[in-house]
């Protein structure tokens, strides 16, 4: 696929490049609260600014219902907090006349970012030929000259007018950060070194057996923990208490464990309520008692898992082995990512709430190898999905 290098190496001073960067960051009010994929998506950026282009940023934030009031939904603190990361003012401009005007009014080196491109509901319209008109409109912005630059691959896996359509619509290339995840997770799916390890967890077995069939053949070992590692549990014939438990998947679950791969937590941090000051326990999985939930892995989970981890020579971990977010059921998943960063193998975080517990726990992330910036994108093409913001770079759209 051609590159953001083919693209400066083609010259784009006084050229509007339209970039589609994944700026989807959590917000507590208007404060972020983990700029990790603003400032993933601030070297493309520059390189554009520095070689001249005049550079239209496109993202999304959340999910905003048509007719509704979306001010919660702006990408006004997004603007504000890229600014500061460029060391350069950067416009936001609504949809329509405003985006015209702004980008009209560009000059070289400036940034203008558009309002949640998804305020537009023909960007997540079914009706490709709705998608395909705003495409249009889109590329209408860049003018004769334009180009394309896809650079957020948390959206890649998505067939929607800024990630496929406007593809088609102008010259387009690879971004750097989309271009560095593909080429990590080709390396996965391709001849990992091994032992290769990979770590999953999160809360639902439904949400990731298609990426465990997917794995299992390929894979030396597989830890699970998380939410989801209770099903596993139940299909051993353990008693799990309030534990969250998806019954409709235990005999999935049970036919899996026969693989021999899969490696299961040996005890676990339960409470008597889903709260951060609830009243806890270490206990052996047989041990779970009724009217108590597991929320984290325990110790002897993580020394386990950790061995695991040091043999490994590559690893893929997807999803928290706890509740991380409360400090209560936080040691599971800070001492598996202190694992993966401390040892020597080539080591990829899968995005969501694995990269968010990276930062939100201060785990060193130069202790990684690559840390992604789409969980669900990095699922499906770990489960041979075809992604269709990327076949279309490729052109195999």
């Amino acid at each position: 696929m051609k590159n953001l290098d083919d693209l400066v190496g083609e010259g784009v001073a006084g050229r509007t490049v339209l970039v589609r960067s994944d700026l989807n960051v959590p917000l507590d009010g208007d404060r972020i609260t983990d700029d990790g994929r603003i400032r993933a998506s601030v070297p493309t950026i520059t390189t554009l600014r520095d070689a001249g282009a005049r550079v239209v940023v496109m993202a999304h934030l959340g999910r905003p219902k048509p007719g509704q009031d979306n001010t919660a939904f702006s990408l006004a603190p997004v603007a504000e907090r890229l600014g500061e990361l460029l060391g350069a003012p950067v416009a936001l401009a609504q949809h329509g006349d405003a985006a015209r005007a702004a980008v009209s009014g560009q000059a070289d080196g400036d940034v203008v970012l558009l309002e949640n491109i998804r305020f537009d509901p023909r960007e997540t319209s079914k009706d490709s030929g709705e998608r395909a008109a705003f495409a249009g409109e889109l590329a209408g912005l860049a003018g004769d000259r334009g180009a394309f630059v896809s650079d957020g691959f948390g959206v890649v896996h998505r067939k929607q007018a800024s990630v496929y359509d406007l593809a088609t619509r102008l010259p387009a290339y690879a971004g750097g950060l989309v271009l560095a995840e593909v080429e990590v997770l080709r390396t996965l799916t391709g001849a990992p070194e091994r032992p290769y390890a990979v770590v999953l967890g999160g809360s639902k077995v439904s949400d990731k057996l298609a990426v465990i069939e997917a794995l299992l053949p390929t894979v030396d070992t597989l830890l699970v923990g998380g939410g989801m590692c209770f099903t596993f549990l139940a299909a051993q014939g353990r008693g799990v208490g309030s534990s969250l438990l998806e019954s409709d998947q235990v005999e999935t679950c049970r036919k899996l464990l026969e693989s021999g791969k899969i490696v299961l937590p040996s005890d676990v941090v339960v409470a008597d309520a889903f709260a951060a000051d609830a009243t806890t326990r270490t206990v052996p999985v047989d041990e779970i008692a009724d009217g108590w939930m597991g929320l984290d892995i325990g110790p002897e989970s993580v020394a386990e898992f950790g061995s695991r981890i040091a043999d490994a020579r590559t690893i893929f971990w997807n999803g928290p082995m706890g509740v991380f977010e409360m400090a209560p059921f936080a040691e599971g998943t800070r001492g598996v990512a202190t694992a993966i960063a401390d040892g020597e193998a080539f080591s990829v975080v899968g995005g969501g709430d694995s990269a968010a517990a990276v930062r939100a726990l201060g785990v060193g992330e130069a202790g990684f190898s690559h840390i992604s910036t789409g969980g669900g994108a990095s699922l499906e093409f770990l489960e041979g999905a075809t992604l269709p913001g990327v076949a279309v770079l490729d052109g195999d759209a």
